[in-house]
Formats: structure tokens, C-alpha cells, sequence
């Protein structure tokens, strides 16, 4: 055995980089000592040479001193952009200048309302209901001047209104014509084929006049259209007026009272009642002859007769 130690694995690494560095050494060395070859370019022979063309105006290049620019201002405005706000504020702008001249030109607002097809109602009285002199065209609501006008004036069975621009408003309407006028408390009304009773105009020939001595009963409204009125008497009351008026007396107007319902005070001095059915008017009045000229014969002034019931009549004398 030899008596060195070996070495230790530090020593081995040091000696392998040791071994390593002289070998870089030597291959620097080596290519050192090279000699250096020169190269040049080998021309292009592939291309052809341009020749200078004759005549050819020659380029100068002059170099123009740089010019300072302007100070530039200390602050910019800045740039707008378009979008959607700027939009939304175009918009908004431009609606309220059209609502602005809507309300404000005169043009577009109404003087008052055209009115056809009315006989009774007068275009001053409709347009003192309506009120919508000085208004806008544009806020009246057709549906709600018929309901007004049905309201305010039970003469009209039906209403139709339209509005057009720039303020235009026609009303055409269909009334109820007046066939009975009523006497009642002091005050008389005039009242439809349908029942219905309105305000009179004054007095008007042709009317079957009734004097009441009692309010009639109360009728029930149309329930299938709520803005047509109640009826002040019922149609059977109308059916019996008509028949009766063939048979008063001239000049003569027919009584009524509750219990009795209809009559007169016959000009030969007594009062008569007929009731109110119409069905058998015409026999009650063969009925009530027969009955005045029996009377007539035994000398008999009754002050009353009643023929509500014509399988019974009646009469009364004077107390």
C-alpha cells in the first residue's frame, strides 16, 4: 500500500476546473495566432449598370434651419364628444320647445264647440257646459265631453264629439223631442216619448198638457246605460196620455192624481178619472158616455165619475 492519502472531493472539483482553464487557455492561443484573411464584395454582375441619363436635372439638398414654433398656449379646450347624453339633452331640448309652442300658440287652442243636429239646445248653452273656450286642442278628451254633455243635458238621447287639429271641435247630437208638458208645484217640464223630462224652452204648441195634483211614482233607471236619465213617468203613462188626448176636450188639460190617475174637469161640470192603463182607454170612454147621458136622462149632476174600472164604474154627488 502507499503511504499518500487521497484526495478528498474538494480537491478532485479544483483540480478538474484547474485542468479545464488550461485547456481554454490553450485553444485561445491557437486561434490568436491565426492569419487574418481579407475578403472583398465581388460585384453584381447579374444586374445591369444605369448609366447616367443626359440632361438629368441634378437634386440639391439644402438644409433649412428649423423654425421655432409659436408658444403654445398654457391651457386647450377641451374636445366635445357625441354621445349619448349629448343625445338624451338634444332630445329632451327639442320636446320641450314643441310642448312649449303647444301650449302657448294660439292657433292650436279652441274658441268653441260646433254643435249639429240640435234643435232645443242652443250652441251657447252647450259651449257654457263644455267650457273649453281658450284651452288646448291637444288635452280635450272626446269620450269625456260626451260623458259631460249626456250629464248636463238629459234633451240629447246621443252625443258624438271630435276633435281635430289645429282646433277644431264638433258636437253632433240627436234630442229628444218634447210631446208632453208637465204642470207640477208651481213649475211644468217637458217630457219625451221616452219618458225622460227635461227643461222647456219656452212654450210650445202642440203639447199634451197635464196638470199633476201629485207626484208621479219614482221609475228605475236604465241599467244597460247609465248616463240615459230615469224616466218621469213610466211608458205605460205615455201610452194612456196619447189615447186620452184624442178625447179631451178642447182646450182642457188632463188631470192627474196618484190614486186616480188621469182625467179632466169635463166643461159640463164634473171631473172624471180614467187611471192609467192604456190598454182599454177606448172602452172606458164608450163606458163613460153611456154612463153621462143615463145620468143626463134622470137629471142627475154628479160631481164625480170614475171609470178606472169599466166592469165598475161609479159616480159621486156633490155633498
Amino acid at each position: 500500500m502507499s503511504g499518500k492519502p487521497e484526495p478528498t472531493r474538494a480537491e478532485l472539483v479544483r483540480m478538474r476546473r484547474e485542468q479545464e482553464r488550461a485547456k481554454h487557455l490553450q485553444r485561445a492561443s491557437k486561434v490568436a495566432e491565426r492569419p487574418v484573411v481579407v475578403t472583398r464584395a465581388r460585384k453584381d454582375i447579374t444586374k445591369p449598370v444605369r448609366k447616367p441619363a443626359r440632361n438629368a436635372r441634378r437634386r440639391f439638398q439644402i438644409a433649412i434651419p428649423h423654425l421655432p414654433r409659436a408658444a403654445a398656449p398654457a391651457f386647450s379646450l377641451p374636445r366635445p364628444r357625441m354621445g349619448w347624453r349629448w343625445f338624451s339633452f338634444l332630445l329632451t331640448a327639442v320636446l320641450g320647445s314643441l310642448l312649449y309652442l303647444a301650449f302657448t300658440r294660439p292657433e292650436l287652442r279652441v274658441t268653441e264647440a260646433q254643435l249639429t243636429g240640435s234643435r232645443i239646445v242652443t250652441q251657447a248653452e252647450l259651449n257654457a257646459v263644455l267650457g273649453v273656450s281658450g284651452q288646448p286642442i291637444f288635452l280635450l278628451d272626446p269620450s269625456d265631453l260626451e260623458t259631460r254633455l249626456r250629464l248636463a243635458f238629459p234633451e240629447f238621447v246621443s252625443v258624438r264629439v271630435s276633435v281635430s287639429l289645429p282646433n277644431l271641435i264638433s258636437v253632433s247630437v240627436t234630442e229628444r223631442q218634447p210631446l208632453i208638458r208637465w204642470e207640477q208645484g208651481g213649475g211644468y217640464t217637458w217630457i219625451a216619448e221616452d219618458g225622460v223630462a227635461f227643461r222647456p224652452r219656452g212654450e210650445l204648441d202642440g203639447l199634451i198638457s197635464v196638470v199633476a195634483l201629485s207626484a208621479p211614482p219614482a221609475q228605475e233607471a236604465n241599467a244597460s246605460d247609465p248616463l240615459t236619465p230615469a224616466p218621469f213617468i213610466s211608458a205605460e203613462m205615455i201610452r194612456a196620455l196619447k189615447a186620452l188626448a184624442a178625447h179631451v176636450p178642447a182646450g182642457t188639460p188632463i188631470l192627474y192624481e196618484r190614486e186616480s190617475g188621469f182625467g179632466w174637469n169635463d166643461p159640463r161640470g164634473w171631473r172624471v178619472y180614467f187611471g192609467v192603463s192604456a190598454g182599454d182607454v177606448e172602452l172606458k170612454v164608450r163606458v163613460y158616455e153611456a154612463m153621462v147621458n143615463a145620468l143626463t136622462q134622470k137629471g142627475i149632476r154628479p160631481a164625480l165619475v170614475n171609470v178606472v174600472y169599466p166592469t165598475a164604474p161609479y159616480y159621486r154627488l156633490s155633498e
